[in-house]
């Protein structure tokens, strides 16, 4: 109960309960749409989802100053890699919360000469490259993973093979794709922070993705991975250790 109370008095933790409520709505309203009886269902759903969406854009006004800062931090890093898609993924960022920012403006009628159409595709945009920027830091963090993973393998194949009966080369033998698969998931094992990092990255990306037109994907689809993305950023919320550190 204290960690839900914790959780629920942050900023950040009441947005990610609110979209993983919203995403809720969407993939069941998905689900039940088809089904003979259910209208009144999906249009309690459809309607929650809606009013879900508006609360959380109340919940993002402030996050241009939260991207503006983690741009701040993220040119501090010691890493090349990380610092330069860090810090060219939060200046997306803030670009895209300032889009945001507009067409929240427009939607309560304080500015009715705004194009919607327009903003919102510069939002999917730039949400969509602060998206991929993100990835490349993950990959890269994989990358130095599986280096580690292979590294510590030598040394125990090393040591093995001092034992005249404790190693076998046909044992090893494995395709490469199948070997490639293994050490990635050897490799985000042994950094959970980063699995979750990439799982929410990749989820989140189906959204700017379907928006922008690139790939189309069904409200089923966008629900069922934007539930899963908003449960690996409560995850991040509730247990801070499980957020992946900027090096």
């Amino acid at each position: 109960m204290d960690a839900f109370i914790r959780f629920t008095n942050q900023t950040q933790g009441r947005d990610r309960l609110f979209r993983a409520t919203q995403y809720t709505c969407m993939l069941l309203r998905y689900l039940l749409e088809p089904k003979a009886g259910k209208e009144k269902v999906v249009m309690k759903l459809k309607k929650l989802e809606s009013s879900v969406s508006t609360g959380r854009k109340w919940f993002r006004l402030g996050n241009v100053v939260h991207a503006v800062q983690a741009t701040e931090q993220s040119i501090h890093a010691t890493d090349l890699v990380p610092r330069l898609c860090l810090t060219l993924a939060n200046l997306n960022r803030v670009i895209y919360f300032i889009c945001d920012t507009i067409l929240w403006v427009r939607s309560v009628g304080l500015a009715s000469g705004i194009n919607k159409e327009r903003w919102r595709t510069r939002a999917a945009r730039h949400y969509y490259y602060s998206l991929l920027l993100s990835l490349v830091r993950d990959l890269y963090e994989i990358s130095l993973q599986m280096e580690r993973v292979i590294h510590d393998k030598a040394k125990k194949e090393k040591s093995a093979s001092q034992d005249p009966c404790g190693y076998s080369v046909a044992d090893e033998e494995t395709e490469w794709l199948q070997s490639f698969l293994l050490l990635v998931f050897r490799s985000l094992k042994r950094h959970p922070p980063l699995l979750l990092d990439t799982v929410k990255n990749l989820c989140d990306l189906l959204n700017p993705l379907d928006q922008l037109g690139i790939c189309k994907s069904n409200p089923g689809i966008i629900g069922l991975v934007g539930l899963v993305s908003s449960i690996a950023g409560m995850i991040t919320v509730v247990y801070p250790q499980m957020k992946l550190k900027t090096r």
